[in-house]
């Protein structure tokens, strides 16, 4: 007899799967081996294309949640989701980015990890998370220098 949650379980991930495949590599590009997906089709939509894959990836992420996936490994997705966002909101450059990073897959391939390997997905995770806050507190501390060294420019021309 089978154990009824872990067929729900492999079930729920199949599904993941799929969905994670139609958002980001479901329509292949003629002549290529690229794929592109419905994520990034939604982000050519301007303002709120990138919203609504945005919150659409989100999905996934509530499924790990239920999952008891680490706390983490979900910042890391929650990373994979806000980069994919914030950056595919960018015209051009952004769209570009987003049939490239696919952060649907990563995070499908996250959870199916978690599950094989907890241990080492969570302090590969760890480490992400540390490295994404230090460069953001990198980019902090260099806009407030740039701003302190343009208003003491400023104010020396001034004087």
């Amino acid at each position: 007899m089978k154990d009824n949650s872990k067929v729900r379980s492999a079930a729920s991930l199949s599904n993941l799967d799929k969905l994670a495949w139609y958002l980001d590599s479901s329509i292949r590009i003629p002549g290529t081996k690229w794929t592109i997906g419905l994520d990034g089709l939604l982000g050519l939509i301007p303002g709120v294309g990138d919203l609504a894959a945005g919150a659409i990836s989100s999905y996934i992420l509530m499924q790990a949640v239920q999952k008891g996936v680490s706390g983490l490994v979900i910042a890391r997705m929650l990373i994979n989701i806000a980069v994919d966002t914030v950056v595919g909101a960018v015209p051009v450059v952004g769209d570009i980015f987003d049939f490239a990073f696919k952060a649907n897959l990563r995070n499908v391939n996250l959870i199916h990890s978690y599950e094989q390997d907890p241990k080492k997905i969570k302090r590969r995770s760890g480490l992400g998370v540390a490295a994404v806050i230090l460069a953001i507190l990198a980019l902090f501390s260099l806009i407030i220098w740039l701003v302190f060294m343009l208003l003491s420019n400023l104010l020396s021309l001034t004087a």
